[in-house]
């Protein structure tokens, strides 16, 4: 099982999905992890209060990249309150509170848990785009 969740994790960086910039994005927010030097941008749309559209660019680990890559599909059509739910699933399964199977893939990140020092880069672009919308909130 461990060999076929590195092997989604891999597919998932070596094949990002929606990564891009969004021209016109209502949300657009960049997190860097100073420990390791992760960064991402999430760029995201909305439509009346529904993600539309979902992207993100940036550089590091294979998990940063793939989580990245993993949440954009995730996310991608649901509402801001399923967006910001499943945000806060996604954190509680990577402290071990949850299990959130959404996905397949997602499920693949479940093993990062074992390495404290990764889980930064597992959750980096889900804090981004949650960041992201409580600031669209606020303004």
């Amino acid at each position: 099982m461990r060999e076929l969740y590195a092997q989604i994790i891999m597919d998932h960086y070596q094949r990002p999905r929606n990564r891009g910039e969004l021209e016109d994005a209502h949300i657009e927010e960049h997190l860097l992890n100073p420990l390791c030097g992760d960064e991402v941008t999430v760029y995201a749309t909305l439509d009346e209060n529904r993600l539309a559209d979902v992207k993100f660019t940036g550089c590091g680990c294979s998990i940063s990249q793939a989580s990245a890559s993993m949440m954009t599909e995730c996310l991608s059509g649901k509402s801001r309150e399923e967006a910001e739910a499943e945000i806060a699933r996604f954190r509680a399964m990577m402290v071990g509170k949850e299990e959130f199977l959404e996905t397949e893939d997602l499920a693949a990140l479940k093993g990062v848990i074992r390495y404290p020092s990764r889980i930064k880069c597992a959750i980096l672009a889900w804090d981004a785009l949650q960041k992201g919308l409580n600031d669209d909130t606020e303004d």
